[in-house]
């Protein structure tokens, strides 16, 4: 597209307004899927709920987990969907027809779970107080393999209270975020003492290692083409940096360098950041802040701030970026409502008529010859029926999944408890309200009450004597 013909919002790169809020029980995580037609989000009670972005319904519900989701990713396909809680397991789901595809048990709560982005039957899994470990559920038994949090020490010819205290000091030394980079062939590892561990995903060793944050790190993100990496750690402080080539044939380990990009932070109020993530195009960071119901947003180039973003006055908990266009959105940690930011477009009645020109005031208009000659029947019958005769794709892939994996779509259903939002409270009378049971209907429209049973009142009367 030429941008000197583009209108002017077309320009605007990241959203302004907050434009929707949708609702399905307590939102505790979200996820887009790699085209952006769907919103995964993870809810307190363990339901994942699968959102449609063009009518803003809900497409899907699956429900497996008992505890907190904590994390969420899609597959290249779009077709498989991981879930991690914190009832120490993760499922694989099938969103053909919504089954679980494959189930992990783990011996601890799980931070967050990453697919593979080339193969949805391998993923790997940051454990709290455990090692992560890389699963794949190729086979009916899935294989564990226990990744490293440090780096082997070579302990010959020291004492053995110096090898004690060494192994105390991995011991403590855990993984807290864990993500693939673009081919799958490495991953990226933050722990609890800000280090950075780049994997080996076939010989399961770490090839480099450095300090990169002075705290926790949370969060993890790459660009789409996995050349920068942004990092968010408990030290008040979001960095970015330039990720090199790991897939070089004569990649040497001990020449890797990860060079530190930006560093945002708020040296004013010294605000925490809940989550971050990247801009689909990499050009911007977004940012929740801690105790504060702002969002963030810089543009990566210069490091500068370019927008606050205001919505309800609650606190948000993870952001993430549409990978195609300018729209946030981001889980209320009070309400657990979803709020989506976006840029508002004015309306173009142009699209209507191409010849529509707007004008400031009224002007006189000239009815042209032929303009409202009534056609004959049989003309109008055979215009008709040639439109009919051409082919019109509506199904069409207008995401661009990439020509090297199969489209998949969501099926669509037809129960309307399965495809509607819902409430978690209903009214029942004024000023009262009650948790919804499984039974109630789901359809999102009104719920039918049973009218109050009238009270009969007896009057007694009463005697006088006169």
């Amino acid at each position: 597209m030429n941008l000197l013909l583009a209108e002017d919002y077309l320009l605007q790169d990241y959203p302004e307004h907050i434009t929707n809020t949708i609702r399905s029980g307590h939102s505790t995580c979200v996820r887009f899927n790699r085209t952006g037609d769907f919103l995964a989000s993870g809810r307190v009670d363990g339901t994942v709920v699968i959102w449609d972005l063009e009518t803003m319904g809900v497409a899907r519900k699956l429900r497996g987990h008992s505890k907190n989701i904590t994390s969420l990713s899609w597959s290249r396909c779009g077709r498989y969907l991981l879930s991690a809680c914190q009832g120490w397991k993760a499922i694989l789901w099938d969103l053909q027809d919504g089954t679980k595809y494959r189930e992990v048990r783990f011996r601890a709560p799980v931070y967050g779970a990453e697919l593979h982005p080339m193969h949805h039957h391998q993923f790997a899994a940051a454990l709290f107080e455990e090692q992560p470990m890389l699963v794949d559920v190729t086979d009916p038994f899935e294989v564990r393999h226990i990744l490293p949090s440090v780096e082997k020490r070579s302990d010959e010819g020291l004492d053995t209270p110096t090898k004690e205290q060494h192994a105390k000091e991995d011991a403590r030394h855990m993984t807290t975020a864990i993500v693939y980079t673009a081919t799958g062939e490495h991953l990226l590892a933050g722990t609890t003492k800000g280090r950075l561990n780049i994997i080996d995903a076939t010989t399961r060793q770490i090839i480099y290692s450095c300090k990169i944050a002075g705290g926790v790190i949370t969060t993890l993100r790459l660009t789409e083409s996995g050349k920068e990496l942004l990092v968010n750690a408990q030290d008040r402080t979001i960095r970015t940096f330039k990720v090199p080539d790991l897939t070089s044939a004569d990649l040497d380990p001990d020449t890797i360098q990860i060079p530190l990009e930006h560093k945002f932070q708020d040296l004013v109020n010294r605000l925490s950041w809940n989550h971050a993530a990247f801009s689909s195009t990499g050009e911007y960071v977004a940012a929740s802040t801690f105790n504060n119901h702002e969002l963030y947003i810089w543009e990566r180039g210069h490091g500068s701030l370019v927008r606050m973003l205001e919505g309800p006055k609650e606190e948000q908990g993870v952001i993430e970026w549409h990978p195609h266009k300018p729209m946030l959105a981001a889980c209320g940690l009070e309400s657990g409502r979803i709020n989506i930011w976006s840029v508002t477009s004015p309306q173009r009645w142009s699209a209507l008529a191409p010849d529509f020109v707007e004008v400031e005031e009224n002007v006189e208009y000239m009815e042209k010859e032929d303009e409202f000659d009534i056609h004959p029947h049989e003309e109008i019958q055979k215009r008709r029926l040639d439109a009919e005769d051409e082919d019109v794709d509506v199904l069409g892939n207008a995401g661009g999944a990439g020509g090297d994996v199969a489209p998949f779509r969501m099926p669509v259903l037809f129960n309307l408890g399965e495809s509607d939002s819902e409430e978690e409270y209903v009214n029942v009378g004024l000023g009262t309200l009650r948790r919804k049971s499984p039974d109630d209907q789901d359809d999102g429209g009104s719920v039918t009450e049973k009218p109050p049973a009238k009270k009969t009142v007896t009057q007694r009367t009463r005697t006088r004597k006169r």
